[in-house]
């Protein structure tokens, strides 16, 4: 199963907060944080951009996801693969 997990970056004297996305087949992508979305929505943001910059044919419209234990960060899967 394909995983893409995400994290929180603080923000620096440069750039602002952001949030990473990384799918376990190498792929990436940043976005600034967008401080009119909370929790879940603002990190799926970067999912939908890391798709969309690496062109990948992926149905991301219902992805489960769960948060990481450090929480600053969620993984996101495919729900196809039950238990």
């Amino acid at each position: 199963m394909l995983a893409i997990h995400t994290k929180f970056i603080s923000a620096t004297n440069r750039k602002g907060s952001r949030i990473k996305a990384t799918s376990d087949n190498g792929h990436s992508a940043i976005v600034s944080c967008d401080d009119s979305l909370h929790g879940h929505l603002v990190h799926f943001e970067a999912v939908k951009a890391l798709v969309i910059k690496h062109k990948l044919n992926w149905d991301i419209n219902n992805m489960c996801y769960g948060g990481s234990s450090d929480g600053k960060g969620y993984t996101f899967v495919f729900c196809e693969s039950k238990v």
